[in-house]
C-alpha cells in the first residue's frame, strides 16, 4: 500500500516561487498604489505588495534589498524603489518605480500644504494629526516584526547577534549612528561571508 506524504504548507512570507519581472507600467502603477496607501509610511505596503501580493521577491530578498537601501544616503523607501526597479527592469525600471512612488503624493502634498497654511491653527486639525502619528508608529512596529520573522525562524546567530548589538548600541547606549555603522557593517559582512563559506565547503 502506497503512502502519500502530506502536502507542504507554504509560508505566507516565503513564496514558493518568484513571479516574472513586471512591465514598466506595472512597476509605476504598483509603486503609485503603495504611495497612495502609505499612510504612516510606505514600507508596510511596499513589503506587502512586493513579497505577498505580486511575489516579485521573497521575504529574504526584500530584507536584503532594504538593508542595502538603509545604508545608502537618502530616504530608505526612495532608495528601495530605485534599487528594486533597476534590479527587475534596469535603469528604466528604477525610474518608473521612482516616479510612481513620488509623483502622486507630491501632487497631494502640494494641495494639502496650501490647505495647512490656511487652516493649520485649528485645534481639531492638531488633534487629528496627533492621532495619525500614533497610528504611523504602530504601522512601523508591525512591519519591523514582519521583516524579522524569517530571521527569527532560522535563529541564526550571525543575524541575531549584530541585530541585537546595533539595537543596544543605538537604542540603549545612545551611541552615534555613524560610529555604530562603521563597526556593524564590516562585522556583519565578514560573519556572513565566513558562515556561507563554511556551508559551501
Amino acid at each position: 500500500m502506497s503512502t502519500d506524504s502530506a502536502p507542504a504548507v507554504e509560508e505566507p512570507d516565503q513564496p514558493a516561487s518568484v513571479a516574472a519581472p513586471p512591465s514598466l507600467t506595472a512597476l509605476f502603477v504598483a509603486f503609485a498604489r503603495m504611495s497612495l496607501a502609505g499612510f504612516g509610511g510606505v514600507l508596510v505596503f511596499a513589503r506587502q505588495a512586493i513579497v505577498e501580493q505580486h511575489r516579485w521577491m521573497t521575504a529574504d530578498e526584500f530584507n536584503e534589498t532594504f538593508a542595502l537601501c538603509h545604508f545608502l544616503p537618502g530616504p530608505n523607501i526612495v532608495n528601495l524603489s530605485m534599487v528594486f526597479g533597476a534590479r527587475l527592469r534596469g535603469i528604466a525600471g528604477g525610474v518608473a518605480a521612482f516616479a510612481g512612488l513620488l509623483l502622486p503624493p507630491t501632487l497631494i502634498m502640494t494641495v494639502l500644504a496650501i490647505a495647512y497654511a490656511r487652516l493649520g491653527d485649528l485645534e481639531v486639525l492638531r488633534r487629528i494629526l496627533a492621532g495619525i502619528s500614533c497610528a504611523a508608529v504602530g504601522l512601523l512596529i508591525a512591519v519591523v516584526f514582519r521583516m524579522m520573522t524569517p530571521v527569527l525562524k532560522r535563529m541564526e546567530a550571525v543575524a541575531l547577534i549584530p541585530m541585537l548589538g546595533v539595537f543596544l548600541a543605538i537604542g540603549v547606549l545612545r551611541l552615534p549612528l555613524q560610529a555604530v555603522l562603521l563597526v556593524a557593517i564590516p562585522v556583519s559582512v565578514g560573519a556572513t561571508f565566513l558562515v556561507r563559506r563554511k556551508v559551501a565547503t
